[in-house]
């Protein structure tokens, strides 16, 4: 998010920013960030959950598809910067925003820590002996000194490129996008045509049945959400997107379907060529394994997968910068943080203070990951993000019900399917089942990330902890209510978004339902 991106909102005073984002664009910018997921997760998860990895899947893409489609309706109906935090802040308040901004943010610096060593993994698929130097570092042993170095030089290398204002434009993710689908769905096809063995998989399946082990499982489904993680991304593109309403749910809709079909496609490809054993070991460079094993076309696919997986990977991690930098943008805004994060580099004119401390809180979990993890980095990583994303979904599904009861009146161009309409004070309300359902399987897997994952459910909650310390000093420094929400008018800031989108439709609709209120209201005190 750059200085120049920002136009005077329409009601004046605060500034917003430009909606430059096409469909198209929409989309890719979802993908270019979930759509690398799989080149992380593949492998961690096969070596988890071993013969059981397609249905850990399969379960984690069930609870993925309520999120998305969660994400999609509140998106949709509050295109603004932020996104699940601002949604929290506008269902459960302050506190609960709060939290679920720091749950985001530290996604976004797991962000750039994963996918940074994500893609080092795959540049040593052309040279392995790179990732297998390891030494001694005082206490800490058999450290993958290279491969660590390698992240972190990524990461100061899209620090110097975000500061400078440099980022990926919306026509190489699409470009990026498109070369990336065309060649996971020929992996796929090929390897479903060439290579695949349906006794294979079905054989891996029942040796797993047999010696079934449910930590094990639990682990590797939990694991598996970060297959799935970055439909955030879109919403918080949704404040640059043109004509949000519509834009908004067709690709959020697309882009759900699109990364479950390709999530559960590979781990059944995988396991149906390759033992799960094969894997060990390459958990940096899964899909560029998997692709070198197919016949006729491994030779070159291999290698072809290794270097699309390691660019879409570092573009997967600039998100996360950009990403940091959008989401405590919306968090000055409102008054969780210091004002400081959102300043501009007098330059360059970009958030540098925002890109320099989130981007160094990455390089430190790099460090930390290969230092306590050694051969286990991504693991330890996975671990982390896994925690920060179920966190944060966990809160807006319970925004997204709440916001269904308290705020009737903002239009929904999309909402989740499966609802009852009740009676509440007397006016009608929608009540989202799968919002309930969702909350349940987000709850459940934050269960199992809390119950197996052993990092996770430390440095998870000390994240949180520490962030909130600084929020109380800050509020109480600011003579601002801790667990209080401070006096908005969500009906003024939702008319100036809806105007600022352009959706002028959804504007008027907005408009007469306010006035049927009041009106309603003026008869009942009479």
């Amino acid at each position: 998010m750059t200085e120049q991106a920002k136009t005077p909102a329409p009601g004046g005073g605060e500034t917003e920013l430009r909606r430059d984002v096409t469909v198209w664009g929409s989309y890719m910018w979802g993908y270019a960030d979930v759509g690398a997921d799989i080149y992380a997760a593949l492998g961690l998860v096969i070596v988890a959950a071993q013969g059981g990895a397609v249905a850990a899947f399969a379960l984690a893409g069930i609870v993925y598809i309520m999120i998305g489609l969660a994400y999609t309706e509140l998106a949709a109906a509050f295109p603004v910067a932020g996104g699940g935090q601002y949604f929290a802040l506008r269902g459960l308040g302050d506190f609960w925003g709060f939290v679920a901004g720091a749950a985001l943010l530290l996604d976004y610096t797991i962000d750039i820590a994963l996918f940074t060593v994500a893609s080092a993994g795959y540049i040593n698929f052309f040279l392995p002996a790179l990732g297998k130097i390891k030494m001694d570092i005082g206490p800490f042993h058999d450290v993958a000194i290279v491969w660590c170095l390698e992240a972190v030089l990524l990461t100061v290398l899209l620090i110097l490129l975000n500061v400078r204002g440099i980022r990926e434009s919306s026509l190489l993710n699409e470009v990026l996008g498109a070369v990336d689908i065309i060649s996971e769905s020929s992996i796929i096809v090929f390897g479903f045509l060439f290579a695949w063995k349906p006794d294979f998989l079905a054989s891996q399946w029942h040796h797993q049945v047999a010696h079934w082990n449910w930590h094990d499982f639990m682990y590797g489904s939990s694991l598996a959400i970060i297959s799935f993680v970055g439909l955030e991304s879109i919403s918080q593109a949704a404040q640059e997107t043109r004509r949000p309403a519509t834009i908004v749910p067709r690709t959020s809709i697309a882009l759900i379907f699109t990364v479950f079909l390709f999530a559960v496609a590979f781990s059944t490809l995988s396991l149906g060529i390759l033992p799960w054993q094969r894997f060990v070991g390459h958990e940096g460079d899964p899909v560029a394994m998997l692709a070198a094993n197919i016949p006729y076309i491994g030779i070159i696919a291999g290698p072809f997968a290794a270097l699309l997986g390691a660019s879409i990977l570092l573009i997967s991690a600039n998100s996360g910068v950009m990403s940091a930098s959008r989401l405590t943008f919306s968090m000055s805004r409102f008054r969780f943080i210091t004002r400081r994060f959102a300043a501009v580099h007098p330059r360059y004119r970009t958030p540098a203070r925002a890109i320099l401390v989130f981007s160094s809180i990455g390089i430190l979990q790099i460090i930390l990951a290969f230092l306590v993890g050694k051969d286990k980095a991504l693991e330890i990583l996975g671990n982390m993000y896994a925690f920060g994303a179920t966190l944060g979904y966990s809160i807006v599904f319970i925004a997204l019900i709440r916001l269904r009861f308290t705020d009737p009146y903002s239009p929904r161009p999309y909402k989740m399917p499966l609802n009852l309409r009740i009676t509440y004070k007397q006016r009608p309300v929608d009540v989202p089942l799968l919002g309930f359902i969702g909350t349940a399987g987000v709850l459940f897997v934050l269960t199992e990330v809390v119950l197996t994952h052993e990092i996770g459910r430390i440095a998870g909650p000390a994240w949180v902890v520490l962030c909130f310390l600084y929020y109380a000093w800050y509020r109480r420094r600011s003579k601002l209510p801790v667990f209080r929400s401070i006096p908005r008018n969500w009906e003024r800031e939702q008319q100036q978004v809806l105007r600022g989108a352009e959706e002028f439709d959804l504007l008027e609709r907005y408009q007469a339902a306010l006035a049927a209120r009041d009106r309603a209201q003026a008869n009942g005190e009479r």
